[in-house]
């Protein structure tokens, strides 16, 4: 058969190449045979490259081996069968086998290697092809930086580059963009910056990947000016690039726009209506980044009217609007979105399912939450944790544990974020036994040096009181952190060890470790339980240098550690010159000038809280109830009393029940403490009786003495406090055999008073003098 024959043959193959025709492309190679034609080699390898196309590389297979005069042209087009079908372990034999390489079979199997996550190997097997002569392509080279891009290996980049230098094709727009694309995933913006100057004519997608690069290192006033530079250019805009400017709109933090003063949201929406007006309304990757863009920055409902305008919608485009209502907590219009999608023929995937359960978590939805978990076909590892995260955060840790067991029956393998939301779990309700067994899971999954465990393991230890277990795991851990350092102060100051956290936080500083806002506001609060205003005043000190001051935390221990100390003033003093207050620090300074006394000013406080426009809390008004009890303005109280619940709309609690009545049997109005006593919701509890059993001794008020007393004995048989008060009720009325029969009762029950102690400093060593030592 002649050439042209042979040539409209290979004709009608490349259209069946072209149409993935099989059946045509069969009865074509039936022909072949039937010309005698298939020991053609030209002819054979249309129809390995036919096969492979259609996904049959068996037959692809035979052929290559029936053809009797292979050429590099048969090993290529057998190679990329097998690379099309990601077959890495049959293409890596072949190409060992080949007799000779050449750049497109180089091509082929590094861009797969790629492809599959062998980044390295592609590295490797393009060195030693450099070895044998190959002249690399600019393919080749856009593969190799892609591979370095992925390795973060941005040595092996520029050696590269000057390769790319050498043989001339710095100028290759391919090139260039993946060279672009490597520096900017290593983050060095300034050598990708040098790269894109040097271009003379940089196309939409140097442009957008020089934008993704800088938004990626949060550049994103220096992204938003070069997309400023691609319009003033005229470089065509397609929706890629459009798409990517819409990423560094949704992530920009500041008010900055494509013109400044603009914000996010108006700058987004200057893009959709580019996006309008050059014609890509329709385009659904570009209309999935418009919802991101708007999900991101809270305009929801800017999203939904993409949403409903959409002509199709994809898995994407449900993922989104369930993330962006989860972001705002709106677990129930994101469960909306989720019935709306199965409803439609969507089928929910992992991304789905995780965005609604991070909905949930934001959402504090629980029930929800868990019937999404449940459900799932086959929760992964990332559903698994939110779950845990959505239980660990309402306060239900039982169930969080019971969860993490059945997750071990399904052989789910743990990560750390799974074992600290465990171990949180653990710390919370103080089961220590639980805790060793996550320990000794977190040992046999290697996590036995993860600094983000082994806080979390410490958090647990010294939640149980167990600080020698909590040094065992620090010490044996080969590198710390700055958060490992805090967990073990934390402990330090949770067991009442003050003087041994000072000692850690001084070991802390002689390691070179430079301390957080949480260890200095951890440290001072230790001075503040020693009563140790001078080593307080040296922190103080060392928080001034180390430019902490204005933390509002840092400032809010200050003054709580001058309060303790007794030094009010100096307390006042900083508290005035703080930049910034929240209700913690006008709590502390309240409950500073309650602790020393001084009703007035600490009631004169509050009132210019309320003014500032700082609501107060719970822990605020015990505070202020204290105060009032401690400096007799019984009206006072009485008023702030009410106007908790009606005014501010806070429900009082057992500790301002115990305040109130304090504040009234103090004054010796014990009518109005018997109205409390019988209408308050939290009867049982014994020191509200204390507080009442010790006014009574000052008032002589012995009917209402003994209820207390018998509340107290029901409550708490061996508390020593509710016999010793009464005794002495008895006895300052000089009802001496009263006091008797009381003291034989405590007596008979066994009930042993516990002696007093105090604590004096003298250059830096404490001592404790208990009330019976001379």
């Amino acid at each position: 058969m002649d050439k042209r024959k042979v040539l409209n043959l290979a004709n009608l193959v490349q259209l069946c190449i072209t149409h993935k025709d099989l059946s045509a492309g069969k009865l074509l190679h039936a022909r072949l045979f039937r010309l005698c034609l298939f020991s053609d080699t030209f002819l054979s390898n249309h129809f390995i490259e036919f096969y492979s196309k259609c996904d049959e590389i068996a037959s692809a297979h035979y052929v290559f081996d029936n053809i009797p005069h292979k050429n590099i042209f048969s090993w290529n087009a057998i190679l990329a069968a097998y690379c099309k079908t990601r077959n890495l372990q049959d293409a890596c034999r072949l190409f060992l086998q080949m007799p000779q390489t050449n750049t497109v079979s180089l091509n082929t199997l590094i861009s797969t290697m790629v492809r599959c996550g062998y980044e390295r190997q592609a590295l490797d097997t393009y060195d030693s092809i450099m070895l044998e002569g190959v002249k690399p392509s600019h393919i080749t080279f856009a593969t190799v930086f892609s591979a370095c891009g992925t390795l973060l290996d941005v040595n092996y980049g520029r050696r590269n580059h000057g390769f790319v230098v050498k043989v001339g094709l710095e100028s290759n727009i391919y090139v260039v963009n993946a060279l672009l694309c490597m520096y900017s995933k290593c983050g060095l913006n300034v050598d990708a910056l040098r790269v894109f100057r040097d271009i003379p004519e940089p196309n939409e997608v140097t442009f957008t990947t020089m934008i993704g690069g800088l938004a990626q290192t949060d550049k994103v006033n220096e992204a938003l000016e070069l997309f400023r530079l691609m319009l003033r250019k005229g470089v065509p805009l397609d929706s890629v690039s459009l798409s990517s400017i819409l990423g560094v709109s949704a992530k920009g933090e500041r008010d900055i726009g494509l013109y400044h003063g603009l914000s996010s949201n108006a700058q987004g929406k200057q893009i959709h209506t580019l996006s309008i007006k050059l014609g890509f309304e329709r385009d659904l990757h570009l209309c999935n980044s418009l919802l991101d863009m708007y999900a991101k920055i809270g305009d929801m409902d800017s999203a939904e009217t993409v949403f409903v305008n959409l002509n199709q919608h994809s898995n994407v485009s449900w993922n989104i609007m369930i993330a962006g209502y989860g972001n705002r907590c709106n677990s129930e219009k994101a469960a909306e979105y989720l019935q709306r999608m199965q409803y439609d023929g969507y089928k929910p995937d992992d991304v789905t399912y995780i965005n609604m359960l991070t909905a949930c978590v934001k959402s504090g939805d629980l029930r929800t939450g868990r019937l999404i978990f449940d459900c799932m076909p086959c929760p992964n590892l990332t559903s698994w944790n939110a779950i845990l995260s959505v239980y660990n955060q309402n306060g239900d840790h039982r169930e969080a544990i019971e969860l993490f067991r059945k997750m071990q029956f399904q052989c789910q393998h743990p990560d750390r974020t799974t074992l600290a939301l465990i171990l949180s779990s653990c710390a919370e309700l103080g089961l220590l036994e639980a805790g060793k067994e996550v320990h000794a899971a977190s040992q046999k999954f290697g996590f036995y040096d993860d600094v983000y465990v082994a806080s979390s393991l410490i958090n647990v230890y010294s939640k149980c009181g167990k600080m020698e277990l909590c040094k065992h795991v620090f010490s044996k851990l080969p590198e710390v952190d700055i958060v490992c350092w805090n967990s073990m102060l934390a402990g330090f100051s949770i067991n009442a060890l003050e003087q041994d956290a000072i000692s850690f936080f001084k070991q802390m500083r002689r390691l070179g470790f430079f301390p957080s806002e949480f260890s200095f506001a951890t440290i001072v609060s230790s001075c503040a339980k020693l009563s140790s205003l001078f080593q307080g005043q040296l922190f103080h000190a060392q928080i001034i240098k180390d430019g902490f001051l204005d933390d509002i935390f840092v400032g809010s221990s200050l003054i709580e550690m001058y309060c303790k100390c007794g030094d009010i003033h100096g307390a006042r003093c900083f508290f005035d010159v703080m930049p910034g207050k929240n209700t913690v620090t006008w709590n502390e300074m309240i409950h500073g000038y309650a602790q020393n006394g001084d009703g007035h000013s600490a009631l004169c406080l509050y009132n210019d809280m309320i003014s500032s426009g700082e609501k107060p809390d719970d822990i605020t008004f015990v505070a202020v109830l204290t105060a009032c009890s401690h400096s007799s303005l019984v009206d006072e109280g009485l008023e702030i009393f009410n106007a908790m619940l009606q005014k501010f709309g806070v429900v009082p609690k057992l500790d301002h029940y115990t305040c109130i009545i304090d504040c009234l049997s103090r004054a010796g109005r014990f009518h109005e403490v018997e109205v409390f006593l019988d209408t308050m919701p939290c009867k049982d509890d014994a020191v509200v009786w204390e507080v009442v059993l010790s006014s009574c001794r000052i008032h002589a008020n012995l009917t209402l003495a003994k209820r207390a007393a018998e509340e107290l004995y029901r409550l708490d048989p061996q508390n020593s406090a509710s016999y010793v008060l009464l005794a002495n009720t008895y006895s300052s009325l000089g009802r001496w055999d009263d006091a008797r029969v009381v003291r034989d009762l405590m007596s008979d029950k066994k009930v042993r008073k516990d002696p007093g102690y105090s604590r004096s400093m003298c250059k830096n060593d404490t001592q404790i003098i208990l009330e019976n030592e001379q």
